[in-house]
């Protein structure tokens, strides 16, 4: 059997980008996930890179600058699917007065250096475009910036990168139990048909998000010394309120802020609440009080009225965050801890974190581990592109074009569709190409089947959720049969491979 070093459970952001930093640095992984890539937590998230405004009022500043150098690192590693973004907080004057905003947006310029992204400004609404979707009551207002990231094909590709330098990504695939076997662990991991298999591992890591503490507890059958509490936090898709390329930064009168953001070209994506959690976090779900909250927190600022009959599309997911003893959810520390037991083979635990500052988090948990593995090498993932972001100047706009000039014959729409998806690694899905008839069948509108063999033979997608609603968004663009017809297809594709090991 095999000896890695490293066996790493779960395939959320920080599992995979601890399978990637560990991978890059010579050492042999080995990941498994019980569900898709990003099925959870990390792909339920707000869908931002920023330093965390609001940590501000908590004094959290050391969480705000991390978060804002990783900002921009990630900026610069992934141009294709991470992106600035302008932010406008209307202010009302029963909330929180102008002066301490301004002070907060300075700090919030400057606590880290910037690069990439412009500073904060105050503006009136009367000649911005953000303040004509505002109701009239809203006079001025502050833009700052921070980025976008598509959070869930930003998983995949660390998982992409950790396979490409060697590690061994298992989805769909469960960790049933592990336990110390003289120098190693072993972990008994079973697949979707039943079937086990055994690791053996020199080290084991625990990212197990919202279970981290349950595995420890329940298939280590070992104590934690620290906890986790589940937040729950839910988002609405309605079809879009505004027309212009700014987000929204809303203060709420429970001290609350809620985000409205451009979504999907036709789309505004409006959340999230903050809501204690004590179930599966499998089976986490909105309820009616929190789709009526984020229609009234959207009402209170645009002119355009929503209902929850407007409601197209929701998602929500458990943040597994360190628990602090906070009064209330929204206050609970967004920061990490990694716990290292070192009572025989090693075992690193993951506790919190947030999407932003996964690379970080990666890199300090990797140093914790390696050198317990006889591994001294250098950090390495601050400068290295994820896959298809290694654009000459982390530039898209240039190199999108240049992907319409090399294929003329590519529709605008789908040309930057596939630029935003895959970056340069749109080479790889396009191949000896000439035309659309060269892309395969049309699957659906605007969905080939040169990509949907890509996203199979390269990013493990499996299902039609795992292609409609993490590898893209497309579900929301698609007919209301679009699942069946991919399901139909990833069927028949393997029919001949079934037939062939019967």
């Amino acid at each position: 059997m095999k000896v890695y070093d490293l066996m790493v459970i779960g395939g959320g952001i920080n599992g995979a980008g601890i399978a990637r930093d560990a991978a890059g640095r010579g050492l042999s992984v080995a990941l498994c996930e019980k569900d898709d890539l990003a099925s959870h937590t990390s792909s339920a998230s707000t869908k931002l890179i920023h330093g965390g405004l609001r940590y501000l009022e908590y004094y959290e500043f050391g969480l705000v600058r991390k978060a804002l150098q990783e900002r921009e690192v990630l900026l610069k590693a992934a141009p294709h699917i991470i992106w600035p973004l302008r932010f406008v907080m209307p202010h009302a004057r029963d909330q929180r007065p102008e002066w301490m905003i301004r002070c907060g947006l300075f700090l919030y310029d400057h606590l880290a250096k910037r690069e990439v992204l412009p500073g904060s400004e105050t503006v009136s609404f009367a000649k911005h475009p953000a303040g004509a979707p505002l109701k009239d009551a809203f006079k001025r207002g502050f833009v700052y910036s921070d980025g976008w990231v598509q959070d869930a094909r930003l998983v995949v590709l660390n998982a992409m990168d950790a396979a490409e330098r060697g590690a061994d990504i298992h989805t769909r695939t469960a960790c049933v139990a592990a336990r110390r076997d003289g120098e190693h662990w072993l972990s008994t991991l079973e697949r979707e048909d039943g079937s086990r298999f055994e690791v053996r591992s020199r080290a084991l890591v625990n990212a197990a998000g919202p279970w981290v503490q349950s595995l420890i507890e329940d298939k280590l059958a070992m104590p934690s010394s620290k906890s986790i509490r589940l937040v729950k936090g839910s988002h609405i898709v309605v079809k879009k309120i505004f027309d212009h390329a700014f987000a929204y930064i809303f203060q709420n009168p429970d001290k609350r802020i809620i985000f409205a953001i451009p979504y999907e070209k036709d789309f505004t994506l409006i959340g999230t609440t903050d809501v204690e959690y004590h179930g599966d976090p499998a089976q986490v779900a909105i309820d009616g009080d929190e789709i009526q909250y984020l229609c009234e927190m959207s009402n209170r600022y645009f002119h355009s009225q929503i209902t929850p009959a407007d409601v197209l599309s929701t998602y929500s997911g458990v943040r597994p965050l360190l628990d602090d003893a906070s009064d209330n959810a929204s206050s609970v520390t967004r920061d990490y801890a990694l716990e290292l037991d070192q009572q025989g083979a090693p075992l690193l635990s993951v506790f919190g974190g947030k999407i932003t500052t996964f690379r970080k988090l990666a890199e300090e948990a990797v140093d914790k581990i390696a050198p317990l593995l006889g591994c001294g090498k250098a950090t390495w993932t601050a400068e290295a592109p994820l896959p298809g972001g290694d654009m000459p100047g982390a530039d898209f706009g240039r190199f999108l074009q240049g992907l319409r000039q090399r294929h003329s014959w590519l529709p605008a729409a789908l040309a930057e569709r596939w630029a935003r998806a895959y970056g340069t690694r749109v080479a790889k899905l396009i191949g000896q190409a000439d035309s659309l008839a060269g892309l395969g069948a049309e699957v659906l509108p605007g969905l080939y089947e040169a990509e949907l063999q890509y996203l199979v033979d390269a990013e493990w997608a499996k299902r039609s959720e795992d292609i409609l609603w993490r590898r893209s968004k497309l579900k929301l663009h698609l007919p209301a049969n679009a699942a069946e017809v991919i399901d139909a297809w990833l069927a028949a594709r393997a029919q001949p491979r079934e037939a062939l090991s019967a």
